[in-house]
């Protein structure tokens, strides 16, 4: 009997409405899928609104960009993009599948998705969970101004239940969950920094220094531990940038921290799964608007840390099986606490950290995007035979 046929290559356009810039996490999810789909043989193409980056081949620059605050993050939104232009670069390209991040928005991935071709598969990724409830306002009315686009997807899954449930209440879509994604094995490999291999026990944040990431918490909850004679000499790493930086440094500088606490500052891709081995236990105080939690899985994927997460809605989807590492995000004496417990307790500590670089296999780009991958072909065979 004839071996079956081998599924051919696809042309994939990856759409973003903002740009590829930032490390935040959607542009991680499209990056990481984007190479993973490349290394199995395919055509990827990201069709991106404005972005400075000139080192990612196939990157299609397609509207120029706003500055915008929304959901507690520093983002961008598209200007308007002409439709005879884009029509007749979807047509130029042929691209097997367009795989649009949602929320998406009107005058940029609404038109590329209204724009493509009937036998051109559109597949969505529903990214967000609201952080406040001018958000979930904001996304019902930006729902009924994306009915046109919703109605051409042939499959739209959610990063998490979280997400699919604000899908489901401001877009009135109902989502499977197709987990965020990692490289596992890019983590898992990543060897301490040399500076930090020594006898004192490390604390990591790493984040944007904003409101909502909650490294003020976590530095309050340090100032209640600074001292203890109960527990191991310690460091705080705070890894990242942004407005709070000198508030934080303040707060640092007048509650006697400055020998424990050390800023950081923003740490490339590159440097970040060393940063992650690098560490005992890494806290994540996000309050709210994660509608996964990637960093999560990256610093368990280490197999060193110890991950503390903020309990909020995309944070404990997550952390589901192990609910004791989650902690109220509001509460910094919650936080201590928690602190000082797997600071002293190392069979604790090695438990969590031997049941997380386990847990997050699953989410290893090689098993979520052949998943993915499964869906384009179905959605594209179905589309075809239609």
């Amino acid at each position: 009997m004839a071996a079956p046929a081998k599924p051919k290559p696809l042309k994939v356009g990856l759409v973003l409405d903002s740009g590829l810039d930032k490390p935040d996490g959607v542009q991680q999810y499209v990056l990481a899928v984007g190479e993973w789909l490349r290394d199995q043989g395919h055509d990827v193409h990201y069709l991106v609104g404005q972005t400075r980056r000139r080192d990612i081949e196939n990157l299609h620059s397609l509207s120029r960009s706003v500055k915008v605050r929304f959901n507690g993050n520093d983002g961008s939104i598209p200007l308007f993009a002409r439709k005879a232009k884009l029509k007749a670069f979807l047509a130029a390209e042929k691209f097997d599948v367009l795989h649009v991040q949602v929320p998406h928005h009107p005058l940029l991935a609404q038109r590329i998705i209204l724009a493509a071709d009937d036998g051109t598969a559109v597949i969505g990724t529903f990214h967000i969970a609201p952080y406040s409830k001018l958000v979930t306002v904001a996304n019902r009315a930006l729902g009924v101004w994306l009915k046109p686009s919703l109605r051409r997807f042939d499959k739209i899954v959610s990063v998490s239940s979280a997400a699919a449930d604000f899908a489901r209440q401001t877009f009135g879509i109902k989502t499977e969950v197709l987990p965020n994604v990692i490289d596992y094995g890019r983590f898992h490999a990543a060897k301490p920094l040399a500076e930090y291999e020594d006898d004192v026990f490390t604390i990591l944040f790493l984040g944007r220094l904003v409101p909502r990431k909650g490294c003020q918490l976590l530095l309050e909850a340090v100032a209640r531990l600074n001292g203890s004679g109960d527990l191991p000499k310690f460091r705080v790493l705070v890894c990242g940038r942004g407005p709070l930086e000198a508030k934080l440094r303040r707060f640092a500088d007048e509650h006697g921290l400055n020998s424990t606490v050390n800023f950081v500052g923003f740490v490339s891709e590159a440097d970040k799964p060393r940063y992650y081995a690098s560490a005992d236990i890494a806290v994540f105080p996000s309050s709210g608007g994660e509608s996964f939690g990637i960093v999560l899985l990256e610093a368990m994927a280490s197999g060193r840390a110890v991950v503390l997460a903020g309990d909020n809605p995309g944070y404990s989807s997550v952390m589901a099986p192990q609910p004791d590492l989650l902690f109220d995000a509001k509460d910094s004496d919650a936080l201590a606490e928690k602190l000082a417990y797997y600071m002293g307790s190392k069979s604790r500590r090695q438990q969590m950290q031997t049941w997380g670089a386990d847990y997050v296999k699953q989410f290893d780009v090689n098993t979520v995007g052949t998943k993915l991958l499964n869906i384009y072909y179905q959605a594209l065979r179905k589309r075809r035979e239609a």
